[in-house]
């Protein structure tokens, strides 16, 4: 797959928009990360709930009740695993999430009865999926995000987020050049452009580029001592967000295939919609969540 320069320029200035932004909302502070993956959430559980749409028509039919009462429900799991980093006075995001999440877990399930007139078990499945595969990830990148929230190194939180959504963007996009400059080799039929020169290239530099950084960010912290074993670990992380964010890159596409669809939406040229952008996020999150509780064990 030869390298076309029309797109791979429109890519690199969406691409650098989009930098921007997150790294507006990452950095800023607590509060434009939460906004900021919030409008992602709901922006990410409208295109979840088209594509379902086009693959199953049932799906179709659930009312405006169960439609944006599941992506508020989903919400709730983001309040929930604010730890302590939001509140509002003396009341905590994470009781309200934990509140709120109770009373959806009883209230759409009623909702759905109540106004379609019969419970669609497929529906609610295919609902429940959407709450683990988006609202589920987004929350644990929030907790990862707040977990050392009022700690002397709660900075350790942001940083750990860029770590993953950089060693993402540095997969996708060493992917796309490696693949277009040398990948013959088909990697997927789920995805036909991906090679395996292309998803192999992607992962090695994402990681010896995350690792690299991660060796002089630690010796500047630790007044140029050289601490190997926190150079792994970036090196690591970036090894699981690479892997497991081409299988999620692969599920999306999977999920496109099966509603005649070529991109999510359209919010980015060259890019396509929020899933197109984040799905690699969404299911590298759960695996470094749980390479993280790991080692704080």
């Amino acid at each position: 797959m030869a390298l076309n320069p029309t797109i791979f320029k429109t890519r690199s200035l969406t691409a650098a928009i989009f930098v921007v932004v997150m790294l507006t909302g990452l950095l800023w502070n607590q509060w434009s990360f939460f906004i900021l993956f919030s409008i992602i959430h709901f922006g990410a559980w409208y295109e979840y709930q088209r594509l379902i749409a086009g693959i199953d028509g049932q799906y179709a039919t659930i009312s405006p009740f169960h439609r944006y009462g599941v992506m508020i429900a989903g919400w709730c799991l983001m309040w929930y695993f604010t730890n302590k980093g939001y509140r509002i006075g003396n009341v905590s995001f994470h009781a309200i999430g934990w509140w709120m999440g109770l009373v959806f877990l009883f209230v759409l399930p009623l909702g759905e009865i109540i106004f379609t007139r019969v419970l669609n078990v497929r529906n609610l499945l295919y609902s429940a999926a959407g709450l683990v595969y988006i609202s589920l990830s987004l929350g644990l990148l929030t907790h990862m995000k707040t977990m050392f929230y009022g700690n002397i190194v709660s900075f350790w939180g942001t940083l750990l987020v860029l770590i993953i959504i950089g060693s993402i963007w540095i997969n996708d996009t060493m992917a796309y050049i490696v693949g277009s400059l040398i990948g013959k080799t088909p990697f997927s039929k789920i995805s036909p452009k991906k090679t395996w020169e292309g998803t192999l290239g992607g992962a090695v530099l994402a990681i010896v580029v995350i690792g690299t950084i991660g060796y002089f960010f630690t010796r500047r912290v630790n007044d140029g001592l050289t601490d190997w074993s926190w150079t792994l670990q970036w090196a690591a992380i970036a090894a699981i967000a690479a892997v497991a964010g081409t299988a999620g890159d692969l599920l999306e596409s999977k999920l496109k295939r099966m509603a005649g669809v070529k991109d999510s939406g359209q919010i980015m040229p060259g890019h396509g919609g929020f899933l197109d952008r984040f799905d690699s996020l969404l299911v590298a999150t759960p695996f470094v969540w749980l390479y993280m509780m790991w080692l704080l064990l």
